[in-house]
């Protein structure tokens, strides 16, 4: 038979090519699978780039996206966890478990000679129906201030519990809630900088309201300044040479040289009065500022502060109120930026610029401080992630327990949709309901607990109405989630099962793989 396809392509058809996804699926997913839960483990990824740098983190998002995968049908897995990541924050490593979990289920139907179609519409169905079930069960404090905040305070804690930062989770807790408090409502967590500074311990670490930038103040500028106007600018403040490449300019004596470099000068003043011009007191550019044009704005009593890096001005401008300007000629069109009270702290041995009663409220700058830099990042990633869960609980307001409780109720309730639905089905919502019980049995066995007893007793727990049990991985056994304040986002959990749902079923469709040839460099000779 002719070849369709260029020589090095390779195709791989029907059981083959279900084999092959499912194989990559349930290796990412086994990968991944360690970390999850308050004793999860954590992996170290080094990069083989130049400086080999190396990341210590337990986050299932960071985890995949560093990897480099040849498997087709394990690049959706990462996806989904990208996707994730992206949406709620949390619950990436979970997302990926329960799909490989249920393409694990998938494989031993597809052996039973259960067509892949009809695995999906049982899925469907159980999707649909442990969606609802989870429905029945949130609790919604929305309207309750306090009962809210100590919710949101309960899904902090649950959510840092299985992170870097589960020592001192109360006092992380606090300050996560805090700041999303303070952002009423907005998801736009742009308002909350986090800085890192290496050295004390995770415990010194504090919310501050207001706006800290990494720069140090000018020399012989006022450190201290009340009510301030900003302008943050982004423009060249070196003398301005002739900036043409490769330009030549010939004199017939030394006196035209200092003419030249009076004229530059000049240039130079005209620009910094243009700019003292606006009215302001302190200066922000992004660029680095001379010592002429520094030594002017010093004479002027004005603050100027350079190199304040891309995402420092946007960030500055953003919570000042201010635009970022690059030209000066009508000051009236220009909008500057306001804040109370600009002064000079230190944290640790670095001296750095304080910016507060800026004029939008929300914002805060959460200092990290930690023994190493690999510390603060992944305290960085854990704090990011529970920041996003709680600003978008406080978007949708419904909670649910934790700890493997879910998973149980969804499986119940899709445990008895199976005996209900005639056909083949039910092996699939069977199936189903198997794969949802796989991430208790997970959390219980990363914790070294014994599994299997431990589910028959929660299954049990559970066929008792409004049960509120579910794992205790500190003492070992059941444990009542309502009275251990284990919470969960009701957004992060539905995200978690309709994602590893659609993404199981996406694999589960496949019955061919092609590989394309790969293109060559034809020879030139």
């Amino acid at each position: 038979m002719e070849r369709v396809l260029k020589d090095d392509a390779v195709q791989e058809k029907g059981e083959r090519a279900r084999m092959a996804s499912f194989v990559g699926a349930m290796a990412i997913a086994d990968l991944v699978k360690t970390t999850l839960g308050p004793k999860g483990m954590d992996k170290i990824l080094q990069s083989t780039g130049r400086g080999r740098t190396v990341t210590v983190t337990n986050d299932g998002a960071t985890i995949l996206k560093s990897l480099h995968i040849d498997n087709p049908a394990a690049k959706v897995l990462v996806d989904i966890s990208k996707v994730q990541d992206d949406e709620v924050g949390d619950g990436t490593t979970s997302v990926v478990v329960l799909a490989g979990e249920l393409l694990r289920e998938a494989e031993k139907l597809v052996n039973m000679k259960i067509h892949p179609m009809t695995i999906i519409a049982g899925y469907r169905m159980a999707a649909e129906c442990a969606r609802n079930a989870l429905l029945q069960k949130t609790m919604d404090n929305g309207e309750n201030t306090d009962k809210f905040r100590s919710d949101l305070m309960n899904i902090a804690m649950t959510t840092l519990s299985s992170k870097i930062l589960s020592q001192d989770k109360e006092y992380f807790a606090e300050l996560a809630v805090d700041a999303v408090l303070r952002l009423k409502g907005s998801t736009n967590l742009e308002s909350i900088q986090i800085l890192k500074k290496p050295g004390g311990s995770l415990k010194d670490s504090f919310l501050d309201e207001g706006f800290i930038l990494d720069k140090k103040i000018g020399l012989g500028q006022p450190k201290r300044i009340e009510n301030a106007n900003i302008l943050v600018a982004n423009t060249a403040m070196d003398t301005d040479k002739v900036k043409i490449y490769g330009a030549r300019v010939r004199v017939d004596s030394m006196s035209k040289v200092a003419d030249i470099e009076a004229a530059e000068k000049q240039k130079m003043r005209e620009k910094v009065n243009k700019i003292i011009g606006h009215g302001i007191n302190c200066f922000v550019n992004r660029q680095l500022i001379y010592n002429f044009p520094e030594e002017l704005f010093a004479d002027a009593g004005i603050l100027a502060v350079e190199h304040a890096d891309f995402e420092g001005i946007e960030r500055l401008a953003l919570v000042t109120g201010g635009d970022i300007a690059s030209t000066f000629d009508n000051p009236e069109s220009v909008k500057l930026g306001h804040c109370k009270l600009i002064e000079e702290i230190m944290i640790g041995e670095d001296r750095l610029i304080h910016f507060s009663g800026v004029a939008m409220g929300q914002a805060c700058t959460i200092v990290l401080r930690g023994a190493s830099e690999h510390v603060l990042d992944e305290a960085e990633r854990s704090l990011h992630d529970a920041l996003c869960v709680l600003s978008q609980t406080v978007k949708d307001t419904r909670v649910i327990f934790g700890g493997g409780w879910p998973e149980m109720v969804m499986a119940k309730e899709v445990d008895e949709l199976a005996r209900k639905t005639p056909g083949k089905k039910s092996h699939a919502i069977d199936a189903f309901s198997r794969a949802l019980q796989a991430i208790p049995t997970i959390i219980a066995d990363n914790a070294g607990l014994d599994s299997a007893e431990l589910i028959s007793q929660l299954r049990a727990e559970h066929h008792k109405e409004n049960s509120t049990a579910g794992i205790d991985v500190i003492t070992g056994g059941l444990g009542d989630m309502q009275k251990r304040g284990i919470c969960e986002a009701f957004k992060v959990k539905q995200a978690i099962i309709l994602s590893a749902t659609e993404a199981a079923e996406m694999i589960l469709r496949v019955d061919e793989i092609i590989t394309c040839a790969p293109r060559r460099r034809e020879d030139r000779m």
